[in-house]
């Protein structure tokens, strides 16, 4: 528990499953005010499911939702001290066989909708003075080539481009920017990729994931909480002298 998170608005959009719920209850947990954005609420206006926990529909791909949910929150005296951007898609395919439109649909959330976010509620931080906190769960798939995953893997090598210039950019704000590259983590994404990448190589969803659990070294996968324990760290006092980081959290399966 680090009682300085304690009334903390923590804004988490990507928040109705896998990662993005564990980072909203382990933020919930430590007293902080949540927010919850996802495409998958149908509230358009900031619902009240309890007096620290919000939902709110945001489709992060679309501009104009995450500039109104930015003056909503103004409205309403609730910028966030702390942005957790969790949302993201994948498409599973050879290079050769990809889709154009999957490649544009995938930039769309992973990276230009991580560049909404930041981008508008970046703004909202500095000009309401808030040495606030940027974490963006990018994937170790940022930093290495995996079959298959063409238009993830360039994706997540772009947010961390972001991440770093947004920190030296907002620096002396006090602002602090970092990521989170996860390494294999059983989440509902997970086990579809598991499954479509498999038939693209002739094996089971199975096959697949002990091939997973072979190529990490902690011989296991992760847990959304996993991460989440990473991200509350990186919100907390701990971590006053870190930004532009992206911080592998894969059972040493990617060590840079």
């Amino acid at each position: 528990m680090f009682p300085e998170l304690k009334n903390k608005i923590v804004l988490v959009i990507g928040s109705s499953q896998g990662i993005g719920k564990a980072v909203v209850e382990t933020f919930f947990n430590n007293l902080s005010v949540v927010i919850a954005a996802d495409i998958a609420y149908d509230c358009d206006k900031l619902q009240t499911i309890d007096k620290r926990y919000f939902q709110i529909h945001l489709d992060i791909s679309r501009e104009t939702e995450v500039s109104e949910l930015c003056q909503q929150l103004i409205e309403n005296k609730m910028v966030p001290d702390i942005l957790v951007d969790v949302a993201g898609i994948s498409t599973m395919d050879f290079l050769v066989n990809s889709k154009t439109s999957d490649f544009e649909k995938t930039f769309q959330v992973n990276t230009r909708g991580t560049y909404f976010a930041m981008k508008y509620f970046t703004k909202a931080m500095i000009d309401h003075n808030k040495k606030g906190r940027i974490i963006v769960i990018a994937s170790q798939a940022g930093k290495n080539g995996y079959r298959g995953m063409s238009a993830y893997v360039a994706s997540k090598h772009a947010v961390l481009g972001l991440i770093k210039t947004a920190a030296i950019e907002t620096a002396p704000n006090q602002i602090l920017i970092n990521a989170v590259c996860p390494g294999i983590i059983e989440t509902e994404m997970k086990q579809r990729e598991r499954v479509e990448g498999g038939a693209l190589r002739g094996m089971s969803a199975e096959a697949v994931r002990q091939e997973d659990i072979s190529q990490v070294p902690l011989k296991r996968t992760g847990t959304p909480q996993d991460v989440a324990n990473v991200v509350l760290f990186l919100a907390s006092p701990l971590s006053s002298y870190m930004t532009g980081q992206a911080i592998n959290v894969t059972g040493g399966m990617t060590m840079h």
